[in-house]
């Protein structure tokens, strides 16, 4: 057998207290002969989306045992956005994705595994075990969690945006103490990341196009037999790559960044998509900007609508082929001959995919639009870029022009709206969220949720510093660049001013006198920050712009 990057922590009589370590916890001589395989996993008993990987390490470590290999599980954390959702909590969980990055490299490289079996579900621990992956350069697979399934009621399918729509329709009267009581019950039925195509499933697709999970991962139900034979199969797959020393740093190229962000594209998928794919380009060594991200959106058609921007579920889109039919209706657009955890190249995988189901992914020639589904846009309010998914904005609202009503957190935004003080034809402005002046770059889906369930998505815009989940629907720009906490325009904006926004054109104007701007520049100081302690504190110094992904600097 080949040397292994274990034998450094198992080999020669050096390491005879390092055997015995391993031997207190019931390894033997047989299992220290073979490699050592991580099973990174990130199981808690808070998520819905993490309340079964126990189950699909169990079947992941068999197969790694089949294939003659010696698993060794560990846990990293694991943050549900939804139960942080509009409160103090909501500041943690894209700062998370750092901390679960770093937990998992050094747990690898304190224990110098050979190989590693990623278990992921949900919105940050899903990237930042990729960051964490290309970090390491060991041979690696992923299983993401899979897809929660559509909530039932009366006939009607939903998902989790729908609950946070209904709390507007509750406080209009709009909604029944018995369908909002259903709702609770009823609208998250188990196990699986919520059931749509926002952040988590999206993530989970993407990990797919890269060619880091086999196909089927990304879009296979939570609770589904065929998720717990992927994982079982990954297991043994990983025996594979470690053997013919297939890395992450040899799939996860420009690329196949390129491929996955082109199927972001065509599925309207999450815009925090933008700051995760930037994030793991870092790692990666690949430059992506936010121009890449809109020309290769431009030549992008959208080919399907999932919930929250159309009818279907993430389980609809497995019914209907799943990522790699999404590919195979894309490959003349995309780099064919890029490497997968399959040891197949892309071209090889696609040989013989078939769309199931053309209700659920259109073909080119019959898109939902020729654009993708996330737009990149500019102009005086975002020198830097800010970032809107186009696909779930209605056809009137791509360009609107309106009165700015200023908020400086989320919180007073939310307050006016469910208290019906903002009308037709406003552009709310929420600032001083971005990922140093959150701090953590929280996510608006309170707000947003608001204005749709007011009846508002028609008439009125969202712009802000901060993020959205990707349950957000409407004309909701986020990511606006430089943040307010770092002086840029967005901290400049007063009540009345008039905004523009021109989807189809890229641009986002704040229609104020330069002159006037400069003023109002001078006299801008910057807020006391919002968090003086811990973790958030420090997050607040080292991170970077949204339009570099909010990664560490490395380079203070």
């Amino acid at each position: 057998m080949k040397k292994l990057r274990s034998d450094k922590a198992k080999k020669g009589i050096e390491r005879l207290p390092h055997r015995a370590l391993f031997k207190a916890v019931g390894l033997t001589d047989s299992d220290l002969d073979k490699p050592l395989i991580a099973i990174a996993n990130s199981w808690n008993e808070i998520v819905p989306g993490h309340i079964h990987l126990d189950k699909l390490a169990a079947v992941a470590k068999l197969g790694v045992k089949e294939a003659g290999g010696t698993p060794l599980e560990f846990n990293t954390i694991a943050i549900c956005d939804g139960i942080a959702m509009g409160h103090e909590g909501m500041r943690t969980p894209l700062p998370s994705r750092e901390i679960i990055a770093a937990s998992v490299e050094l747990m690898i490289e304190a224990h110098q595994f050979d190989a590693m079996v990623a278990i992921a579900s949900c919105d940050k621990i899903e990237p930042g075990m990729v960051m964490a992956a290309l970090r390491l350069n060991i041979p690696t697979i992923f299983v993401t969690g899979g897809c929660m399934l559509a909530g039932e009621w009366k006939g009607k399918r939903y998902g989790i945006n729908h609950l946070f729509e209904a709390i507007s329709k509750a406080k209009k009267g709009e909604i029944s103490e018995e369908d909002l009581k259903a709702l609770e019950d009823y609208g998250l039925p188990g196990a699986g990341s919520c059931a749509g195509l926002y952040t988590a499933n999206t993530m989970a697709v993407m990990i797919e196009a890269l060619g880091l999970s086999l196909p089927g991962t990304g879009t296979a139900p939570a609770i589904s037999a065929e998720k717990m034979r992927l994982a079982r199969e990954a297991g043994r797959q990983i025996m594979h790559l470690l053997e013919n020393d297939i890395k992450p740093k040899d799939i996860v190229t420009r690329e196949a960044i390129e491929n996955a962000i082109r199927v972001d594209m065509a599925l309207g998928g999450s815009t925090n998509s933008v700051l995760h794919l930037m994030a793991i380009a870092e790692e990666a060594g690949v430059k992506i900007t936010l121009e890449d991200f809109d020309e290769i959106s431009k030549t992008t058609p959208v080919l399907s609508k999932i919930n929250p921007a159309g009818p279907h579920f993430v389980s609809d889109l497995h019914q209907a082929g799943g990522v790699m039919a999404v590919m195979k209706e894309l490959e003349p657009l995309l780099n064919l001959d890029v490497l997968t955890v399959t040891g197949k190249t892309l071209r090889e995988v696609l040989k013989d995919i078939k769309v199931l189901n053309r209700e659920v992914i259109r073909s080119r020639d019959d898109p939902y639009s020729k654009e993708g589904g996330i737009a990149i846009l500019w102009g005086s309010l975002a020198p830097e870029g800010a970032v809107v998914k186009q696909s779930a904005v209605a056809p009137e609202m791509l360009k609107f022009e309106g009165e700015a009503v200023v908020f400086d957190c989320e919180e007073d935004a939310v307050k006016a709206i469910l208290e019906g003080k903002i009308e037709k034809g406003q552009v709310v402005v929420i600032r001083y969220e971005g990922p140093k002046g959150g701090p953590g770059m929280r996510e608006m889906l309170a707000a947003t949720s608001a204005i749709t369930g007011a009846g508002l998505e028609k008439s009125v815009a969202l712009i802000t510093d901060g993020r959205f989940s990707g349950a957000t629907r409407g004309p909701c720009i986020g990511h606006v660049s430089p943040e307010a906490f770092e002086g840029g325009p967005i901290a400049l904006v007063k009540n009345g001013d008039i905004i523009s926004i021109d989807i189809p054109d890229r641009k986002l104007e704040l229609k104020v006198p330069p002159e006037e701007l400069e003023k109002r520049k001078q006299q801008w100081k910057r807020p006391k920050p919002k968090v003086d302690k811990g973790y958030l504190k420090l997050y607040s110094y080292i991170t970077e712009s949204a339009s570099k992904g909010a990664v560490w600097k490395y380079e203070l």
